[in-house]
């Protein structure tokens, strides 16, 4: 029997879970143990439905607007709340690496500081 998403979080509200199972639906397969959420997973049930509709308005917030019936500062309000709860991963370009890289030479930082810039 499948848990609906929507009953699983309104159950849980805002305290953490994990989960212990995961089952694969096609073959039934299951694996135990501590599986913790994805960021997207932990948000709310209705802070999930806001986000996929922002993806599929490719970020209009004039659609999402339209769609929500509210008006652009609450949009805006409602992905900041949202983006707060969110741990962003900090994407690095390989213009970064490069310049760290082009730093250390110039001897403007130091081997130790250029291995924590690159996650070393």
């Amino acid at each position: 029997m499948t848990q609906d998403w929507y009953a699983l979080t309104r159950m849980t509200g805002k305290e953490p879970f994990i989960v212990s199972r995961v089952t694969l639906q096609k073959t039934g397969v299951s694996i135990s143990g501590d599986f913790d959420l994805p960021p997207l997973g932990r948000l709310s049930y209705e802070d999930q439905v806001f986000v996929v509709e922002f993806i599929r308005t490719h970020g209009s917030i004039k659609q999402m607007e339209k769609i929500f019936g509210v008006s652009y500062p609450t949009i805006k309000n409602r992905l900041n709340e949202i983006s707060k709860q969110l741990k962003l991963v900090e994407i690095r370009t390989s213009l970064d690496r490069d310049e760290i890289l082009s730093q250390l030479e110039r001897g403007e930082i130091t081997p130790k500081e250029a291995a924590e810039r690159l996650g070393q």
